[in-house]
């Protein structure tokens, strides 16, 4: 009789991996490497995707490792590549049992798709078991962890759909080193008794619905490196008793509902790095205490109603810090150290030194303050003496310098007008000779006689270089200071489309303030010329240091990995913090300039475009060659991924000392991805030899080629990798003369 088409997908679907299989007779058992040699072969099809037929060679297969005697100890099958509809049914539904392989040591299944738990029965030797990333659902049955006495690491995390309580017979896994059920649905409150396990060192809750107070037995788990019970529904005082956790590196109960101060004891967590206590009820005032934490790199309390003062040293060790939207009160402190973040805003701060602050600190914000860079009142709202005094007299001369603008302009006489950076104001301060940080009543006709003699009438002598349209010039005020000056030609100035570069690139700097981003003090609209002023950088571009044989042996390992981080600071200030991403869109060497201590700041914002989220931000293919992002020769859609895709060539330029076209072509073949990475860096300066240097290269390296990534979703966000480069926590596994590119790209 023909077998149904019913019948056979009910037969797909039957168990694949069975505990023990007889001979014909039924009566002779299989030796234990033959039962697992029949056990391979049944999962070849479903895990391995039937690409590996032969069973005796199994130990050689991706993701399994054998011991001496032939048996399995290690199962992690790749993830599948094929996830059509019936293949996730057919995963899905596998009831997988893995008793036979008796010394199976660590087995990984995350990412398969599965939607029932395995049989794990009698793996008395296995240690690591990770079953993240899957469809699992309903309650967590501890007879899966039955038996598994030497377990050392359990990760369920990202299932989503595990729910009940936490099975307080975890207790008996007397070994457990690191616990992650994070990212599922677990309700009610924390079990007390997950305070006995006190060989933990990881314990991940987080995303899950778990309520009630903390538990004060948790303090028992004094081995804790890392403790996240971050996005819960968690309530109460956070209790004095976490003081004991001494051992703490990362502690994170962000996004609850804890109340109360944070405790004195916190100072004694003296180890911390990150601290993240945001999104809660959390009131009173910062402890002083937190002073004490000299470890401290990464600080979050923001999302609160904490009061009081900032605590004077609390940014010297710290890189990140964010204590926004609070009440906090007072002045800044003066002591900065390596901080690369800071975020105050919507606090009644008095905020006096905001252009010292915004300079010092890549990413500073300090918005919706009491007393912003108020010049007129001081920190308790009193008119400032000397603004009282001067009040009138300065009144009567603005009200003058405005009538004589008005009527010059009536007559239609053309002169230059300046514009100061900070979001288009001028400054009020008088002017002489042209000095171009004091721009209020700034007499045009003087500064554009200034510039002329400066340059001797733009004379070919002072050409330093040309951009995307116009040339650049060196210029050295009366003043004694030098600018650069970017001028378009007359057949340029005629140019509908340079002259709207001119203007793009004016509107664009006028809304950017960052210290990795070249300054703009001014532009002239002139029927002479047109130009802009900006900040003179001495060293010039990026990639004229890396050509020049003698400059590029001045770029040290340190230096080179502070350049890219300059230049990633100021992408993700202009991709994420900016009122509207704005997307630079010709990243290159030749428009990331240095200073003369080579510090990098990224210019030439002629082509760069502000993103409307409406919109589908398609345009013409604008960029430099070699830079630009695949997916713009199939589609004109510019988005913040094409700036990434840049940036990972300028930073694998930066560490070859060379554009890295060539390398970059054959990323995809075996022979190139088992190169060295020792072999691909700039062979003009010695290879690092710092245990510092050699991780921030091989950090740096690692990140320019997730950067490169074909699929502009699979890369990572420029927020994501400022992040990263900032933490500087990268380490390596293995000696650095053994770090291959396949590594760094899997």
């Amino acid at each position: 009789m023909a077998i149904s088409c019913t019948c056979i997908i009910i037969l797909m679907l039957v168990p694949l991996v069975f505990v023990g299989i007889t001979t014909n007779a039924g009566t002779h058992k299989l030796s234990p490497l033959d039962q697992e040699a029949n056990a391979m072969l049944s999962i070849s099809k479903e895990l391995w995707s039937n690409q590996h037929k032969n069973v005796s060679n199994r130990c050689n297969w991706p993701g399994v490792n054998c011991n001496k005697a032939g048996s399995i100890t290690l199962l992690s099958p790749p993830t599948p590549s094929n996830f059509t509809l019936e293949f996730m049914t057919q995963l899905c539904f596998l009831k997988l049992n893995f008793s036979v392989f008796q010394n199976l040591v660590h087995l990984d299944l995350s990412e398969m798709g599965l939607c029932e738990f395995p049989k794990l029965s009698g793996l008395k030797k296995l240690q690591h078991l990770n079953l993240s990333y899957n469809y699992l659902g309903g309650e967590l049955p501890f007879t899966l962890l039955e038996n598994l006495t030497q377990l050392l690491v359990l990760d369920i995390s990202n299932n989503y759909i595990i729910s009940g309580t936490i099975p307080q017979e975890l207790i008996k896994l007397e070994r457990l080193v690191t616990l992650d059920l994070s990212a599922n649905a677990f309700s009610e409150g924390i079990p007390l008794i997950l305070g006995q396990m006190n060989s933990l060192t990881h314990m991940k809750l987080s995303n899950n619905l778990l309520y009630g107070d903390l538990p004060f037995t948790l303090a028992n788990l004094t081995q804790l490196l890392v403790l996240d019970l971050s996005q819960n529904k968690l309530s109460g005082f956070i209790p004095h008793e976490i003081g004991k956790l001494t051992n703490l590196l990362t502690l994170d109960l962000s996004s609850n509902f804890l109340s109360g101060p944070i405790p004195e004891q916190i100072g004694y967590l003296t180890r911390l790095e990150v601290l993240t206590i945001g999104s809660n009820r959390i009131d009173g005032c910062i402890p002083k205490e937190i002073e004490l934490l000299l470890h401290l790199e990464g600080l979050n309390l923001s999302y609160n109603a904490i009061s009081g003062v900032i605590p004077s040293s609390i940014f010297i060790h710290s890189s990140y810090v964010d204590l926004s939207h609070n009440n906090l009160s007072g002045s800044i402190p003066s002591q900065f150290g390596n901080l690369s973040y800071l975020d105050v805003r919507y606090n009644n701060l008095c905020i006096k030194n905001r252009k010292e602050l915004e300079f010092v600190i890549p990413f500073c914000y300090l918005d919706y303050n009491s007393f912003l860079d108020n010049e007129y009142y001081d920190c308790d709202g009193h008119l400032n003496d000397h603004h009282n005094k001067h009040f009138r007299r300065s009144l009567v001369l603005v009200i003058i310098v405005v009538c004589v603008t008005i009527s010059l302009g009536s007559v239609g006489i053309g002169i230059c007008i300046f514009r100061a950076r900070h979001h288009g104001k001028l400054e009020n301060k008088a002017t002489k000779n042209g000095d171009l940080f004091s721009i209020w009543n700034y007499d045009g006709k003087i500064a554009f006689e200034d510039i002329i003699q400066a340059t001797e009438d733009f004379d070919i002598r002072y050409c330093i270089g040309t951009g995307a349209y116009g040339s650049v010039y060196e210029a050295r005020l009366p003043s004694g200071k030098t600018v650069a000056l970017k001028k378009l030609h007359k057949t340029e100035s005629e140019n509908p489309s340079y002259y709207k570069s001119f203007c793009n690139e004016v509107e664009v700097l006028t809304e950017i303030r960052h210290r990795n981003i070249i300054r703009l003090y001014g532009y002239c609209l002139h029927n002479r010329c047109m130009f802009l002023v900006y900040e003179y950088l001495e060293r010039g571009s990026l990639f004229c240091n890396l050509a020049n044989e003698m400059e590029a042996q001045e770029l040290k390992w340190s230096k080179r990995v502070n350049i890219i981080k300059g230049t990633a600071y100021a992408l993700a200030h202009m991709h994420h913090h900016c009122p509207s991403p704005i997307v630079h869109r010709d990243v290159s060497s030749n428009n990331v300039l240095l200073n003369s201590e080579l510090e990098a700041c990224v210019s030439d914002f002629g082509t760069a475009r502000l993103l409307d989220p409406d919109s589908s931000n398609q345009t013409l293919l604008v960029g430099t060659y070699g830079y630009i992002a695949p997916e713009l020769a199939y589609t004109m859609s510019v988005t913040t991924k094409c700036d990434v895709y840049s940036f990972g060539v300028v930073a694998l330029e930066t560490m070859m000392g060379h554009h890295p076209g060539e390398f970059m072509s054959t990323l995809t073949k075996p022979s190139t991805q088992q190169l060295l990475v020792k072999d691909v860096l700039d062979p003009r300066i010695p290879l690092p030899k710092s245990r510092k240097d050699t991780q921030d290269v091989v950090h740096v390296v690692k990140l320019a080629l997730a950067c490169l990534s074909s699929d502009p979703k699979s890369r990572p966000s420029m927020q994501d990798v400022a992040n990263e480069l900032s933490a500087s926590k990268a380490s390596m596994n293995s000696s650095f003369f053994d770090v291959s590119i396949y590594q760094l790209m899997h």
